[in-house]
């Protein structure tokens, strides 16, 4: 499929990218897929890459409760447990938007992600031009911002204490933007940051408001 590419000045440029990121905001994004998909409320998926077991399990019942509330989810599906809650929401129907921490550009399209796109629920996002080919850890963390800005809420699975993800967390919350968390001891560090407590006995409510 071919790229697309929204410059600031088009009128499906996210304008929530420079309301959060101000003068960061990229000056063009790059798609592939559906663009009516940056329509819907989206809620960002956020994890380290170390997850403890506990919440694995829990990680998995909300993924497929996500799915089949038809919300869109947004993420960079980068981590081992994001990429696992990816595997869950492309056997859905509901769209799903995906960030590379990399251009987009000339991308080679994976097999099991050419149906979602051919049914419209699947859209490719990047913030990078066409030099910038590789990932990096600036390059993922800028990602990381821009799959933030452009969501309505966020779901962190959890955040290492002093990680990288913890420190993205402290960002978003300075934007007055809601994150949720699963109520846990593993979790404590955002809830005290100001992370709202979801459990696994009203998830399915939370998920039924912020759709």
């Amino acid at each position: 499929m071919d790229t697309i590419s929204l410059k600031k000045n088009d009128p499906n440029y996210p304008s929530a990218l420079q309301q959060h990121l101000g003068k960061d905001a990229p000056d063009a994004i790059t798609a592939i897929g559906n663009l009516d998909i940056l329509r819907h409320n989206s809620t960002a998926f956020f994890c380290s890459t170390k997850c403890p077991g506990d919440l694995i399990v829990k990680t998995y019942d909300i993924a497929q409760i996500l799915r089949n509330a038809g919300m869109t989810v947004i993420s960079g599906f980068h981590s081992p447990m994001e990429r696992e809650c990816l595997t869950i929401l492309l056997r859905g129907t509901q769209p799903v938007i995906i960030c590379p921490a990399r251009s987009i550009n000339k991308m080679r399209i994976n097999k099991e992600y050419k149906k979602p796109l051919k049914d419209d629920r699947l859209l490719f996002l990047s913030p990078f031009d066409e030099n910038q080919q590789r990932i990096s850890a600036k390059r993922s963390h800028y990602r990381n911002l821009f799959v933030a800005a452009m969501s309505a809420v966020i779901f962190v699975i959890h955040a290492e204490s002093s990680s990288k993800t913890e420190e993205l967390c402290r960002q978003i919350l300075s934007w007055q933007k809601p994150i949720y968390t699963f109520e846990s001891d593993y979790n404590k560090n955002l809830i005290k940051m100001g992370a709202r407590p979801v459990n696994m006995d009203n998830v399915s409510l939370w998920a039924s408001i912020d759709k």
